[in-house]
């Protein structure tokens, strides 16, 4: 028997098995530890929202914690604010909104992103995240290697929006 065969399957998301996971150590050094730590933090709102501010005329950003290798960055997005279409150079990632609601545009097509949803990307990973809401949204960031450098991209790779 080969290892697909097996009679295991993992039903839903096994980070919601909290009696199966350790505590997230104090600096992670996985994909899994960084997901952890950004549902630890997520879940500490009182933490978070008291930092949050909304600006009109571009994305406010926060940096929450540096660690050995690693950021934490705190997005809010008010209607209509969006990143452009970018990757983020040599670093990995964690991206969970934490209230409201995000758009994830990518050559294969968008996605609804509402509040809990998490994403993992890999260095090169091309992307463009919006509020496409009517409502503000706030957002989490962990970026492995700390975020240095941003490339954006041609707006083509993103699925066209419509026009009249």
């Amino acid at each position: 028997m080969n290892s697909s065969d097996s009679d295991l399957q993992i039903a839903g998301d096994l980070l919601e098995v909290q009696h199966l996971l350790r505590p997230a150590p104090e600096h992670p050094a996985t994909v899994a530890e960084f997901v952890g730590l950004t549902r630890s933090i997520a879940a500490d709102r009182d933490r978070w929202a008291p930092l949050v501010r909304y600006d009109a005329t571009t994305r406010w950003y926060h940096r929450l914690r540096v660690g050995p290798g690693y950021e934490v960055w705190l997005l809010s997005w008010v209607p209509d604010q969006g990143s452009g279409l970018h990757d983020h150079g040599p670093s990995s990632g964690v991206l969970t909104v934490l209230d409201g609601e995000l758009t994830e545009r990518t050559e294969r097509g968008k996605r609804s992103l509402g509040a809990g949803a998490q994403r993992v990307f890999a260095p090169g990973y091309v992307h463009e995240v919006v509020n496409d809401s009517l409502e503000p949204a706030v957002s989490l960031h962990v970026y492995y290697p700390g975020l240095t450098d941003m490339p954006m991209h041609a707006a083509q790779c993103a699925p066209a929006a419509a026009t009249a």
